[in-house]
């Protein structure tokens, strides 16, 4: 493998600020969490691209380093935007992979790492990552990411965690034993740190399929609710919030002007939902004569949100 070092460039202001931070944070004998999310794969209801976001609105952002897009992103595949105005090209918008230094609402600093996910050299760059959390100390890496499942947006949003640090989220209900889905960058990069010895934490926020290409907002806000849990950071989210019930009101009415397919699925999920709610206490809900999908369905609704996601709205 090719020195790791080389995908990225460290921005000097950003490291100082970065050292900073972590004397700050010696006097509470705590260390820096990193965030990491990375778009173009698996996020049903922007789940995760909704989290960044926030972040980024609300936490200042400062770049610590960079990492060299023009290795890591096959343009062809996701091309950048470019502006023609009049008779000229006017702007180009290249795709970054930063990590930046964030503050939450209480002003306690943290990690970002975030941009397209590489679609080369996954090896190499979850090398990179590494050698960065290192460098900064960093005490735990958690990712995040929203997955399109037989629920329905009449009940609560369900949350998968994943890792070796499930102490950190503990109380949520075992949804499926084993599945094997597509890979990413982003599972790649949590199963090298645990591998590695690092603390690893993630969340897969569950979205109703029939709304997963759609802004979901009570994911994203579930989500937040787990890392603010897991972390220790104050993630209020007010703005997401505020976006929960109007989101919810439109669904009612889209519902209310459609076919009457759509409602029966949904009330059929509802009766699965509350099913399974009710046998929470159990070991694995796959043991309950429930209707959940298999793993190899899993997959293959994996696999299908992606090519969906790929092909974008016909």
């Amino acid at each position: 493998m090719r020195d790791p070092q080389a995908l990225y460039e460290l921005d000097q202001q950003g490291v100082a600020a970065v050292a900073a931070a972590r004397a700050a944070l010696s006097d509470t004998g705590a260390g820096l969490v990193l965030l990491h999310h990375f778009e173009g794969f698996m996020d049903a209801g922007e789940a995760g691209a909704q989290v960044v976001a926030h972040l980024l609105e609300t936490g200042e952002p400062q770049v610590v380093a960079r990492f060299d897009h023009d290795r890591l992103v096959d343009y062809r595949a996701r091309r950048p935007a470019m502006l023609f105005d009049r008779e000229q090209w006017a702007s180009y918008e290249p795709p970054e992979i930063l990590l930046q230094l964030v503050h939450d609402a209480a002003g306690s600093p943290f990690l970002l790492l975030t941009g397209p996910e590489p679609d080369v050299e996954w090896e190499r760059f979850a090398a990179a990552v590494r050698e960065l959390v290192e460098r900064f100390d960093v005490r735990l890496t958690l990712d995040f990411h929203g997955i399109p499942m037989g629920v329905p947006h009449t009940r609560p949003v369900g949350l998968t965690p994943h890792g070796n640090r499930m102490d950190l989220a503990a109380g949520y209900p075992q949804w499926f034993e084993q599945a094997q889905v597509p890979g990413s960058a982003q599972a790649l990069l949590e199963f090298r740190l645990a591998e590695a010895g690092h603390d690893v934490l993630g969340f897969a926020a569950h979205v109703p399929h029939y709304v997963a290409r759609s802004a979901y907002p009570a994911a994203a806000v579930l989500i937040m609710e787990a890392v603010q849990s897991a972390t220790g950071l104050v993630l209020p989210g007010t703005l997401l919030r505020e976006r929960v019930d109007e989101v919810y009101a439109d669904i009612e009415e889209q519902l209310a002007h459609g076919d009457g397919e759509l409602r029966s699925a949904i009330r059929g999920m509802e009766g699965q939902y509350d099913a399974v709610a009710g046998s929470q206490g159990r070991e694995s809900l796959l043991a309950e004569p429930v209707d959940l999908p298999s793993a190899d369905e899993l997959g293959r609704r994996f696999e299908q949100f992606l090519a969906e996601h790929e092909r974008g709205p016909e």
